[in-house]
């Protein structure tokens, strides 16, 4: 059988997805149309590509094979595509970048906009969750963590910079509030921090550093953590380059406590030869070393 792209994007949907729903949503295409796809690629090659089960849609040992050569497929397409679309020293196209919300929040918008400012054929999808992307299943094209992954042989990963964070509270909380000296006085305040169970790295379990158990007010979200702090709900862990963007917020016992944390670029192994990836790659961590310090260099 002579197997062609479109058969190829296929598979590879099913295979990232686990699902046909889910494939279907990325190829914009009805489930049962896709498992007809599936079902006429699995007879026309003699092998069984999935496992299907209620949980989902699993590769079998012969569907991993062709995941390999597949991928490689799929590289060698957007190797062809930069070498034909490329401008000039233009960037084009579409990258999409995960990361934690903090970051994407408060530091990934003006970065990647001044990217843009400077590339007008390329389009930024930033994807702001509270939790690890998987890149295997090529949810993002990119991703920013705040620790190294401890699995993944086909990732590469890449410090970007360092970061600070510190206690901060609203100038109202604190006027109408028991003064703070020294963190053993927080026992008297509310705390504002993660919801224990939904803490995905151990990197952000920041009420442990100060011997908090719980915060009186818990988010997954660093958003909303950040705009209790500032509408004057209590005190909590705040980054630095985000005290900027709330006037009014204050760092509270900043010689007591000092969390340093990094931010790393995490990328799928298979991606080093596509230059455009590597060029955004470079011009994202660039802007980022440079942001956090403009920013912290405000606090």
């Amino acid at each position: 059988m002579d197997l062609n792209w479109d058969d190829m994007r296929v598979f590879l949907a099913v295979a990232r997805e686990e699902s046909l729903s889910g494939a279907g949503r990325v190829l914009k295409n009805d489930p049962a149309t896709v498992g007809r796809r599936v079902q006429r690629l699995e007879e026309a090659l003699g092998v069984t590509l999935f496992a299907k089960s209620p949980q989902g849609y699993a590769l079998t040992a012969e569907g991993e094979r062709l995941l390999a050569r597949a991928e490689q497929a799929e590289q060698s397409i957007a190797l062809a595509l930069e070498e034909t679309q490329g401008q000039a020293g233009q960037l084009s196209g579409t990258v999409r970048i995960g990361a934690p919300d903090g970051c994407a929040n408060y530091l990934l918008p003006q970065v990647c906009a001044a990217i843009c400012d400077a590339h007008p054929g390329l389009e930024v999808q930033i994807v702001a969750l509270p939790r690890v992307f998987n890149l295997t299943k090529r949810e993002a094209d990119m991703a920013i963590a705040v620790s190294p992954p401890s699995t993944g042989t086909r990732l590469t990963v890449q410090k970007i910079t360092d970061y600070h964070l510190h206690l901060a509270a609203a100038d109202s909380y604190l006027r109408r509030s028991p003064p703070i000296a020294s963190l053993a006085d927080l026992k008297a305040h509310r705390l504002i921090g993660y919801i224990p169970d939904m803490i995905f790295d151990k990197e952000l379990d920041y009420l442990s550093e100060i011997g908090a158990e719980r915060a009186d007010f818990a988010s997954n979200s660093v958003s909303v953590q950040f705009n209790w702090i500032r509408q004057g709900t209590g005190v909590g862990i705040v980054h630095d380059f985000a005290i900027p963007a709330a006037p009014g917020l204050r760092k509270v016992l900043a010689d007591a406590l000092s969390l340093t944390r990094s931010f790393y670029l995490i990328r799928h192994g298979d991606d080093r030869k596509v230059e455009r990836l590597n060029r955004f790659s470079q011009a994202l961590c660039d802007g980022l070393r440079a942001e956090v310090a403009r920013l912290e260099a405000l606090t």
